[in-house]
């Protein structure tokens, strides 16, 4: 079995909100799939921006994921930028880190840590 990654998604409070940030990080609208869902094709993945209220999950508040979702950029100043004035907080200096990666860390603006790294330099750590 060959398994690959579909979905990941991050909970997000104002689903508007999140589809600008997104949108204007990523460079193009999405999709809105439902009341509280909105949809980015990275690759063959999809990030799901999920507000549990807006689809109807009530009494549900969004949680931020725990640890860093990481996305491959090919232009990672441009990609910084877009993450600087799109709202994003904390965001870091681009930097090569011990395994080899450029890549910068930030914050959405719903307490999601995010991380965007250089696809030249992307290092898995798994045999080809």
């Amino acid at each position: 079995m060959t398994a690959r990654l579909f979905r990941v998604i991050l909970q997000v409070g104002d689903l508007d909100r999140a589809a600008k940030f997104y949108g204007e990080v990523f460079g193009e609208a999405g999709e809105r799939v439902s009341g509280g869902r909105h949809y980015f094709k990275c690759g063959d993945t999809i990030l799901a921006c999920f507000s549990p209220s807006e689809d109807g999950d009530h009494g549900i508040s969004p949680r931020p994921n725990p640890d860093n979702v990481y996305f491959a950029v090919d232009d990672l100043e441009a990609c910084r930028d877009r993450v600087s004035s799109a709202g994003a907080s904390d965001v870091s200096a681009i930097e090569v880190r011990p395994w080899g990666e450029r890549s910068f860390y930030a914050i959405d603006p719903f307490r999601n840590p995010i991380c965007f790294v250089d696809e030249t330099t992307l290092f898995t750590g798994l045999p080809e």
